[in-house]
């Protein structure tokens, strides 16, 4: 049967690991494409701290984990590399708009039961993705699925239609090149605009284990900070108790997801996929967003430009924050 119209217009990309102004032209890209490699901070211009706004999102939780609500700009105090910084953007929970890339891990370990992944996966976004908010900005998605290699089936949009026809795209592979979708999310997230505090966002559903020797950890990790992208890790495990689990890969996953202020949980049946996607959203939606700017660099400062964050809370007392623990700035 020939393709609707609509559907006619979704053309996969593959992505390449290629300089970050030639991936603003992605819809131009081809499977030809030479590959060239280059650093994360060759790739995305570090923060100018002169005239940029360093923000970052902040969850709050009780002692049961239940998020925190009512939270007051005069209640946060931020420190950078131990210093104390005035917060001069402040919002509560969910008023500043997303750009999230929900990224699907395509090997035989994971599509298990693509129906119920794509029905899941499309709940999400429905739930999570505003077209239009008070700011005049709205929510956007893309959509990304990485098995031999990493391909871009549906570029930013807010259009839910033009997302859920993306999973049907969706293709089983046989390897898996984890850390080369986190630097080109990275990359793609690093391009959303700053305004209005929005958040990046890297949703990771995958079983940990990175067999493609492309991108490594460090140069992964190193490019999600650097663009202030919030990792969340969906740990799929095809058989909880299998003593050939990935533990490796799934240690990594939850520390990005740690060091850029994310959240990881478990997923062992095709089912749990709806739930895990339903958390990520309460997640979202529950967080505060500060902004500060920051200082210049002295020569007490990391010669790679990294800057360490921490926020202390003056009251209530028991409650637990969530947030990245650095980011990168300029040297």
């Amino acid at each position: 049967m020939p393709p609707t119209s609509h559907q006619s217009r979704l053309t996969p990309v593959r992505l390449h690991l290629i300089p970050l102004a030639l991936l603003a032209t992605s819809a131009t890209f081809h499977a030809q494409a030479p590959i060239e490699r280059k650093s994360p901070e060759a790739d995305l211009p570090t923060l100018k701290v002169a005239s940029r706004l360093v923000t970052l999102a902040v969850n709050a939780v009780d002692a049961h984990g239940a998020p925190v609500g009512g939270l007051e700009q005069k209640n946060f105090h931020l420190f950078e590399d131990g210093k104390p910084q005035t917060i001069r953007f402040f919002d509560r929970e969910s008023a500043t708009p997303l750009s999230i890339v929900l990224a699907v891990d395509g090997s035989e370990s994971v599509l298990r039961n693509e129906n119920l992944e794509k029905k899941a996966a499309e709940r999400f976004v429905k739930t999570v993705v505003r077209p239009s908010l008070p700011t005049g900005e709205g929510d956007e998605l893309d959509l990304m699925e990485f098995a031999d290699d990493v391909t871009e089936l549906v570029a930013f949009t807010a259009d839910r239609k033009r997302i859920a026809d993306g999973f049907d795209h969706l293709h089983r592979g046989d390897a898996t090149a984890l850390y080369d979708c986190v630097y080109l999310a990275s990359q793609r997230l690093g391009q959303t605009s700053r305004a209005n505090g929005r958040r990046r966002v890297l949703v990771l559903v995958t079983d940990g284990g990175d067999t493609v020797h492309g991108t490594h950890y460090d140069e992964a990790i190193e490019q999600a900070q650097r663009a202030g992208v919030t990792i969340y890790s969906l740990i799929v495990i095809p058989i909880y108790a299998d003593a050939g689990r990935n533990t490796g890969g799934e240690h990594a996953l939850i520390q990005m997801a740690e060091d850029t202020g994310g959240k990881y949980f478990y997923v062992e049946d095709a089912k749990d996929l709806g739930p895990a996607l339903e958390k990520v959203s309460e997640d979202l939606r529950t967080q505060y967003v500060l902004g500060y700017y920051a200082p210049e660099a002295t020569s007490k400062s990391r010669a790679d430009g990294f800057r360490s964050l921490h926020i202390e809370l003056t009251e209530p007392p028991n409650i637990t924050l969530r947030y990245r623990t650095g980011y990168y700035g300029s040297k």
